[in-house]
C-alpha cells in the first residue's frame, strides 16, 4: 500500500514537473486572457487599446509567477497604430488562481516608429507644455525602444522605471534658426537619468558628433552636461552667421574652416527657459577670412587688400554666464604675406576688452601722420590692449610699437565711433624717421591740461598737410577744451632746415583754438613767432613773424633760390571766411619761373636772364588776400624792385581754376624816380586813366598744372599803379 502510494506520488511528481519544466520552457499560447489584458490596459488609460494574438504564458517556478509574451501586437492610439515587437508582463500565480489579473510590470520593445508617434503616446500618460513643444519642433525621425514599467496596486508607473533604444534620422526646427538633421544616437533612462551616446547629426548643416551627454532630473529643472565635437568644413556663411549672431553681427566673415572638441553644460526649467549656459571649446581654425575694407587698414598696412586672412590658428574659448573668453594663437596674412597673431578677447553684456599681440616682420607698417614706416623684414612688436564699450566708445589702454631703437606707445586713449579722440593720457615716441631725424617728444595729462616736451621733433609733415590742405582743418578731438603747453629743444620745419628752443602755449575752447603763442629762434638767433588769439567780437587773429622767411617759403617749388628778408603775416578770420595781409621785404629771388616766361614774351630777356641766374633783389612785397570755402580771391600783390615792379590780382579756386591779371614795370627804379619828381610826374601820369609810363599787361588763365600765359608787352602805364609805387616811396 506504501509502496502505491509512493509511486503515485512519485507519478504525480514526475507529471506535474514535467509539467512544471513544460509550462516553465515552452508555456501555453492561448488568448483566453488576451481581453483581461486589454481590460487591465484600459483601467491605466482609456485611450490606449492593444490589439493582440496569441500569447505565450511560461511558468516561472523561482517566484510562483507568470510571464506572458506576445509578439507582433499593436497600440491602438487616437488613430495611430504603433507597430510593436513585443510586449512582456508577468502577474502572480496567486492573482490568477483567485482570477485577481493584475500587471506588475510591462516590458515593451518596439519596432522602428515614428518620433512624433512615440511623444504622443507619452503625452497620454503625462501630456505637459514641454511634450508639446517637443512634439511642434519635431519634423521627422524614428525610434526603437526598450521600454521596462513597474506598476503599483492602483496601476500606476512607479518610478523605477528604464528606457534605452536608439532614435535615427531624426529632424528638428527650433525657431526656423536652430535646424538638425540626420540626428542619430543611442539612449538610456533611467529614473532620473537620461543619457545619449554616439550622437551623430548636423547643426545647420554643420557636422557634429558627441560620445555622450547626460540629463540629470532635479528638483524643478534638468541638468544637461556632454561633449562634442566637429571635423574640419568650409561653412555656409550665412547659416554660421545665424548660429554666433550676437558674437559676430559687426564682423564680415567671407569664409570659415575648422575643426573643433566641446565640453557644455546648462539648466532648462518646467518652461524650457535656459540657464547656467556654459561651454569650453578647443578650436583649430585652419583658415578665417574677413573682410575689413571699412577700417582703412591699407592707411597703416600698406599690404592690406581689404581682407584680413587668419590661418593654424589655435583658439580655447570659454562661455559662462553670457561671458565669452576667447584666447588664439596663429598666422595673421596680409596679401599673403604672414606676421604672428595671439590675442585674448573677453565680452559681456556691457564690455568687449582686447587684448592683441602681434609679431610684425613680414608685412611693412606706415603712420603717415608721424612720418613713421616699418619696412619689410624687420623686427617689430605691436600690442594693442583696450575695450569697446557699451555706448560705442573705443577705449586704448595701451598701445605700443617696438622696433629695434624705435619704440611708440600711448596709453589711456578713448575715441568715439567716428575715432574722435575723447581723452588721452599719454603719448610718447623716440625713433628715427627716413630722413634719419630723431623724433622724441613725450605728451602727457597734467588735469584737464597737457604737457609737450622733447629733443627733437621732425614737424614738417604736418605742417606741409595743413598748408596743402583745401579745406578748413578738421579737429581730431571730439571737444577740447584744454591747454597745452609746449616745450621742444629741436624742431625741422623742412628736411634741412629748424628751430631751437620751441615753447608756448595753446589754449583750446569748444575744441576750437581761442588763444595760441609759439616762439623759437633759428640756429643764427634770428626769431621766428606765431600767435592766435579769438576776441570778443569772435574773430581769429593770427600773427607771424620771421627774421628768416627762407625756410617757409622753400617748400613752394616756383619760387626758387628765395634769400634773406622779413616775413609779416596777419589774418582775420570771422563765420568762415579770413582775410589776410603777406609782408615780405628785403629779400631776393634767384629764379621765378612764371616771371621769367612773362618778362622773355614782353622782350625783356635781359632781366628774365637776371631772374633766373643772379636773381632780382626786391625791396618790398605785400599781398593782401581773402579766404572762403577754397576760394582764394587777391585783391592786390604788390611786389617792387630795383630791377623789375609788379601789381596783380584775380582769384584761385582751389586745384580747379586760376585767373589772374596785371602789370610788370622794368626798369622800376627809373620809372619810379621820374614819377616821384613833382611837375614831371604830372605830366608823364597824365590827367587821363591809362596815360603814363609804359609797362607790361599779362594774364594767367587756366588749370593749376595748365595755365596760359598772355602778354601786352607795350602799355602805358595805370594811374593806380603809378599811385600805388608812390605810396611806397613815401614809406620808405
Amino acid at each position: 500500500m506504501i509502496k502505491k502510494i509512493i509511486k503515485i506520488l512519485l507519478i504525480v511528481s514526475l507529471i506535474l514537473g514535467l509539467g512544471i519544466f513544460y509550462l516553465s520552457i515552452f508555456g501555453i499560447k492561448t488568448d483566453k486572457f488576451n481581453h483581461k489584458i486589454t481590460n487591465k490596459i484600459l483601467k491605466i488609460n482609456k485611450k490606449i487599446n492593444l490589439s493582440l494574438k496569441d500569447v505565450n504564458y511560461l511558468l516561472n517556478p523561482y517566484n510562483f509567477t507568470i510571464d506572458i509574451k506576445t509578439k507582433n501586437p499593436l497600440i491602438l492610439l487616437e488613430g495611430r497604430n504603433l507597430r510593436i515587437n513585443d510586449i512582456k508582463t508577468n502577474i502572480s500565480l496567486k492573482s490568477l488562481i483567485n482570477n485577481q489579473f493584475s500587471i506588475d510590470d510591462l516590458q515593451i520593445t518596439t519596432k522602428e516608429i515614428k518620433l512624433n508617434d512615440l511623444i504622443t503616446l507619452v503625452r497620454v500618460f503625462k501630456n505637459s507644455p514641454q511634450l508639446f513643444v517637443l512634439d511642434t519642433i519635431i519634423k521627422d525621425g524614428f525610434i526603437t525602444a526598450n521600454i521596462n514599467l513597474n506598476f503599483d496596486k492602483n496601476g500606476k508607473i512607479k518610478k523605477n522605471y528604464k528606457i534605452s533604444g536608439f532614435v535615427r534620422k531624426a529632424k528638428l526646427n527650433i525657431l526656423n534658426k536652430a535646424k538638425l538633421q540626420n540626428f542619430n544616437f543611442n539612449f538610456s533612462i533611467d529614473k532620473n537619468i537620461y543619457l545619449l551616446k554616439k550622437i551623430d547629426m548636423q547643426f545647420n548643416d554643420i557636422k557634429i558628433t558627441s560620445p555622450l551627454v547626460e540629463i540629470k532630473k532635479m528638483t524643478n529643472s534638468f541638468f544637461i552636461n556632454g561633449q562634442f565635437s566637429n571635423k574640419k568644413k568650409n561653412f555656409d556663411i550665412e547659416k554660421f552667421k545665424a548660429i554666433f549672431a550676437n558674437l559676430f553681427k559687426d564682423i564680415d566673415i567671407q569664409k570659415i574652416e575648422f575643426t573643433s572638441k566641446n565640453n557644455f553644460s546648462f539648466n532648462v526649467d518646467k518652461h524650457l527657459k535656459i540657464d547656467n549656459f556654459k561651454v569650453e571649446s578647443i578650436i583649430d581654425l585652419n583658415q578665417l577670412i574677413v573682410n575689413q575694407k571699412y577700417l582703412k587698414l591699407k592707411l597703416y598696412l600698406p599690404s592690406f587688400i581689404e581682407e584680413i586672412k587668419l590661418e593654424n590658428h589655435r583658439i580655447v574659448i570659454n562661455y559662462n554666464k553670457n561671458k565669452f573668453n576667447i584666447k588664439g594663437n596663429g598666422n595673421i596674412l596680409l596679401d599673403d604675406k604672414f606676421d604672428n597673431l595671439s590675442y585674448q578677447i573677453i565680452k559681456d553684456n556691457i564690455n568687449f576688452l582686447f587684448d592683441t599681440k602681434i609679431n610684425l616682420k613680414n608685412n611693412s607698417l606706415l603712420i603717415d601722420f608721424l612720418d613713421y614706416e616699418k619696412k619689410e623684414g624687420s623686427d617689430s612688436l605691436v600690442l594693442i590692449k583696450g575695450n569697446f564699450k557699451k555706448n560705442n566708445q573705443l577705449r586704448f589702454d595701451l598701445i605700443s610699437l617696438k622696433e629695434a631703437n624705435s619704440e611708440i606707445s600711448i596709453k589711456g586713449l578713448d575715441l568715439t565711433q567716428s575715432f574722435k579722440i575723447l581723452d588721452v593720457e599719454n603719448f610718447n615716441i623716440n625713433y628715427r624717421n627716413d630722413k634719419k631725424i630723431l623724433n622724441k617728444l613725450n605728451l602727457k595729462k597734467n588735469d584737464s591740461n597737457f604737457i609737450i616736451e622733447g629733443e627733437s621733433f621732425d614737424a614738417s609733415k604736418i605742417i606741409n598737410n595743413i598748408m596743402d590742405s583745401d579745406e578748413e582743418s578738421t579737429s581730431i578731438f571730439k571737444n577740447l577744451n584744454s591747454k597745452i603747453n609746449i616745450k621742444i629743444k629741436k624742431t625741422y620745419i623742412n628736411e634741412d632746415d629748424y628751430i631751437n628752443n620751441l615753447y608756448g602755449y595753446i589754449n583750446f575752447n569748444n575744441n576750437k583754438i581761442n588763444d595760441l603763442k609759439l616762439e623759437s629762434i633759428f640756429p643764427n638767433k634770428k626769431k621766428i613767432n606765431l600767435s592766435i588769439k579769438t576776441n570778443s567780437n569772435s574773430e581769429t587773429i593770427t600773427k607771424l613773424f620771421s627774421a628768416q622767411p627762407k625756410p617757409l617759403i622753400k617748400r613752394y617749388d616756383f619760387i626758387k633760390g628765395f634769400e634773406e628778408g622779413n616775413l609779416n603775416f596777419y589774418s582775420s578770420k570771422k563765420e568762415g571766411i579770413s582775410k589776410s595781409v603777406l609782408v615780405i621785404d628785403n629779400f631776393k629771388i634767384k629764379e621765378v619761373p612764371v616771371f621769367a616766361k612773362l618778362l622773355s614774351l614782353a622782350s625783356l630777356q635781359g632781366i628774365a636772364d637776371l631772374l633766373t641766374g643772379e636773381g632780382i633783389r626786391f625791396t618790398d612785397f605785400e599781398m593782401s588776400f581773402s579766404n572762403q570755402k577754397g576760394l582764394t580771391t587777391i585783391e592786390e600783390m604788390y611786389a617792387i624792385g630795383p630791377a623789375v615792379s609788379i601789381l596783380m590780382d584775380g582769384y584761385i579756386e582751389s586745384k580747379k581754376l586760376v585767373s589772374l591779371r596785371g602789370t610788370l614795370v622794368p626798369a622800376t627804379t627809373v620809372n619810379r624816380s621820374i614819377a616821384s619828381i613833382p611837375l614831371l610826374g604830372k605830366i608823364l601820369i597824365g590827367d587821363k586813366p591809362g596815360e603814363g609810363i609804359f609797362g607790361v599787361s599779362f594774364k594767367i588763365k587756366g588749370p593749376p598744372k595748365n595755365l596760359k600765359t598772355t602778354v601786352n608787352p607795350i602799355k602805358t602805364l595805370t594811374p593806380r599803379f603809378i599811385t600805388r609805387t608812390l605810396e611806397k616811396i613815401k614809406k620808405n
